[in-house]
């Protein structure tokens, strides 16, 4: 009896036991969930806190308020003399509407209304605030560049105009209009896809933004820094407080350009209403002293209420006026690639510049006969010099064939920056080619013939270029082997610090050649002497100033009888040191009926320049009246 009661007492004690060992387990769980869950709301409150509380803030802000842009000015933009702005801003208003403020069942009263008080039609005013979206008070933006005398009517007649508003939005006006409009762009309202990709960068919904030209490169300078007004609302939006909160917009900066108004008029005119480009180029620092593009547009159409249906028709025009020909359009260079192939043949040394060349007017390659511009019976015997000057096809296609050849004539185009950009501060441009028989293999699966060679020999066949692409080939001449990288911004100014400049744009070295100075001087002889007793001996002739430069005429296809592309690169004064040198390139394309017009309009170009004469007082002083009398130059084929 005792043993068994020891034994129960044993098991009763080691239950006991167990009971407490379970309780104790259930005490640390417990505390040690109570631990785990404080420490979650510790660690969640920190990061509200701490980790992201100036996020929920800024959130907090937001569902407080509404916050209203102001439009800053836009900077104005002015031309190398910085007196009077090529493009400014005209003070205009833009209507919204709150749809939530208008009751629902006059909702379309009210936009009828509107609609006649802005000049557009309700279902205009239906597309930009559907059903889905009419208890939304947020404003939405309705019409832009609305005039003083509209809001007037608007504001007289608010009662009936439940929801509706206005601010200023000023309107982009283009001062200068004609050929600067390719230099300058224009701007437009962001696009959803450009807001994707420049929302980081301060850009709005309702943001201006450039699309072309200098308005688009320079954007970030010239767009300023929107204000805003604040003001408290409830979770609807509806105003609470009607004190606002302000901060002020700061205005973009002022833009200086290298272009005088002056010569791009005069270079405008001497073009004239032919299609095709002009240049002119300082050749000391990269200075774009004139862009001529034609045909052009007026960049204010784009301010206008028929915005769409403007750029469609001059996206759709056939002679396509948004083209800046001078930058983006690629040409055979045609002869006035000779000057590189001169270049290229002194260099190496491969032909006696002094050494003459038969030209019979043709010469027979493989199963070919190419023939020269002159016909039979040919320049006859021609060392350089002349061989430049009359432009003889024959005697380019022997160096090039037979001493040159295909990579060393490439090799010397793309030294003169054929074939690359030119990095100009314009948001597109053209490379232009430089062909070789790797080049060809890869785009046509074909190989490199003879015939190839004689085309690039005389700047035809594959090779391309832009007018500043040949501009900037005379100018590495002028600058015996230096290009200077082209542009058009000169100087940034502040309007906000009187005006001060705040950067200035020096000239920047693109590309230095190797060729030694004394082939530079050749060169330059052999293109003073093109002028003063080649092919463009009678237009280019002038009495005030001495030019060099070179003719150039290319077949091209598709434009029939009588249609050439016409090229003049020139610079002057031929004696004056570089700094006080300009070049200048014309070309009128095949498009136009053959005239032979570049070297006139070069030689105007030159005359106005350094005489400070208007096209008229130009034309006169050169005695080229009667040219323009007749519209044309009769005659065949020139070089």
């Amino acid at each position: 009896m005792n043993e068994s009661h020891y034994v129960n007492t044993a098991f009763e004690d080691v239950r006991h036991t167990d009971n407490s060992v379970r309780k104790n387990y259930k005490v640390a769980f417990l505390f040690l969930l109570v631990v785990v869950c404080f420490s979650i709301y510790v660690l969640k409150l920190f990061s509200l806190q701490i980790i992201n509380g100036e996020s929920y803030r800024k959130q907090s802000v937001r569902i407080s308020s509404t916050i209203t842009t102001i439009t800053p000015q836009r900077g104005e933009i002015f031309d190398r003399n910085a007196q009077l702005p090529m493009v400014i801003n005209t003070d205009s208003f833009a209507v919204d509407m709150r749809p939530g403020e208008i009751p629902s069942d006059h909702f379309d009263t009210v936009a009828t209304k509107l609609a006649e008080y802005l000049g557009i039609s309700k279902s205009t005013i239906d597309n930009k605030i559907p059903k889905r979206i009419r208890n939304s008070f947020s404003p939405i933006e309705i019409k832009t560049n609305v005039s003083f005398e509209v809001i007037s009517n608007i504001a007289e007649n608010l009662t009936d105009l439940p929801g509706v508003s206005w601010r200023n939005k000023p309107v982009r006006n283009y001062v200068e209009t004609g050929s600067i409009c390719h230099v300058l762009g224009y701007v437009g309202n962001i696009t959803s896809e450009e807001l994707n990709i420049m929302f980081n960068s301060g850009y709005e919904a309702n943001s201006v933004v450039g699309k072309t030209g200098i308005e688009r490169q320079y954007d970030s300078l010239l767009k300023g820094e929107p204000g805003t007004i604040s003001r408290t609302v409830d979770v609807h939006g509806r105003i609470l407080n009607d004190k606002p909160v302000v901060t002020p917009p700061k205005s973009g900066k002022n833009l200086i350009l290298t272009i005088d108004s002056r010569i791009q008029r005069l270079a405008e005119k001497a073009l004239g209403e032919r299609i095709g480009a002009a240049v002119v180029l300082k050749p000391a620092s990269g200075e774009v002293i004139a862009m001529v593009s034609y045909p052009y547009f007026d960049a204010n159409v784009f301010s206008t209420d028929d915005y769409s249906l403007q750029y469609s028709k001059l996206a759709n025009d056939k002679d396509k006026p948004m083209l800046n020909r001078v930058v983006n359009a690629e040409y055979p260079p045609a002869s006035t690639f000779k000057t590189i192939m001169s270049t290229a043949m002194l260099s190496e040394k491969v032909f006696p510049s002094e050494k003459k060349i038969e030209c019979p007017g043709r010469i027979t390659y493989g199963d070919r006969v190419f023939r020269c511009h002159v016909g039979v019976p040919g320049h006859g015997w021609l060392d350089m010099k002349n061989g430049l000057a009359q432009s003889c096809d024959v005697y380019f296609w022997v160096i090039g064939t037979d001493y040159l050849g295909v990579d060393r004539i490439s090799s010397y185009a793309q030294e003169f920056g054929f074939g690359q950009s030119l990095e100009i501060d314009l948001p597109a441009q053209a490379t232009g080619t430089v062909p070789t028989a790797q080049w060809k293999w890869r785009k046509y699966r074909e190989k490199w013939l003879g015939g190839d060679t004689m085309n690039i020999s005389i700047g035809q066949g594959y090779t391309l270029a832009t007018p500043l692409h040949v501009a900037n080939m005379m100018a590495m001449v002028c600058n015996s082997g230096k290009i200077y990288k082209p542009h058009l911004l000169k100087e940034v100014r502040d309007p906000s610090q009187h005006n001060e400049v705040v950067m200035e744009v020096k000239p920047e070295i693109l590309h230095q050649s190797t060729v030694a100075p004394e082939v530079w001087k050749e060169v330059q002889r052999a293109l003073r002497y093109t002028i003063s007793d080649g092919t463009a001996v009678y237009p280019m002739h002038n009495t005030t100033v001495q030019i060099a430069g070179k003719t150039g005429t290319a077949e091209v296809n598709g434009y029939g009888k009588d249609h050439w592309h016409s090229w003049m690169a020139a610079y002057a004064p031929y004696d004056a040191p570089v700094e006080d040198q300009y070049v200048v390139v014309v070309l009128v394309e095949a498009a136009n009926k053959w005239e032979w017009w570049a070297p006139y309009a070069t030689n105007i170009i030159i005359q106005g320049l350094f005489n400070d004469q208007t096209f008229d007082e130009a034309v006169d002083a050169l005695k080229f009246r009667y040219l323009l009398n007749q519209q044309a130059v009769q005659g065949g084929r020139r070089e």
